[in-house]
């Protein structure tokens, strides 16, 4: 299950976001994204764990953040989720069982159904936490996929290539 799993992807509101939609007086919605989720998907790719966003909705700021991440598949706008889904398993080569989805609703439901790791966000849908793998214990926006991005990599024995970088150097010799 965790232990084959290649590439995460996400749902945006409710799950890389707390779910609001802002709209200014001209019509332009934004987004508040967590800094924790965005250092969790860093992670994923420092180790070669691909990632792709699938939302129902259609925002700029998506497009931007996405960039900002490095994040290469962007589908916005799909009514069925699947059809997203069935792209990214053929562009790719992939089985199943190596995908996690990390989602919040009904329209993720078909999705993880079928995924190797499924992942309900802490404030997710009843029906949805019920039907997944795992359930985080952030809420959506709120640093949920760092913590399932944690979890994969620490489950495939990878986290310490994390770690690397941010150890306290050893001095032989000194004393503080």
């Amino acid at each position: 299950m965790i232990n084959n799993i290649k590439f995460v992807i996400v749902d945006v509101d409710g799950v890389l976001t707390d779910a609001p939609i802002y709209v200014d007086s001209q019509g332009c919605e934004t987004k508040a994204f967590s800094v924790l989720d965005g250092t969790g998907i860093s992670y994923l790719h420092r180790v070669g764990i691909k990632t792709a966003i699938i939302s129902g909705r259609d925002c700029n700021a998506v497009i931007h953040r996405a960039k900002e991440l490095g994040i290469k598949d962007v589908y916005q706008g799909v009514k069925n989720k699947i059809d997203a889904y069935e792209q990214l398993l053929k562009k790719y080569a992939l089985r199943d069982e190596e995908i996690c989805y990390i989602g919040d609703d009904l329209i993720d439901l078909p999705i993880l159904y079928r995924v190797g790791f499924s992942v309900a966000v802490a404030n997710a849908s009843p029906i949805v936490k019920c039907q997944s793998d795992y359930v985080t214990e952030a809420r959506g926006g709120y640093g949920a996929v760092r913590e399932v991005a944690e979890k994969i990599l620490r489950f495939q024995d990878t986290w310490h290539l994390i770690m690397e970088r941010y150890q306290k150097p050893h001095i032989h010799g000194e004393k503080m």
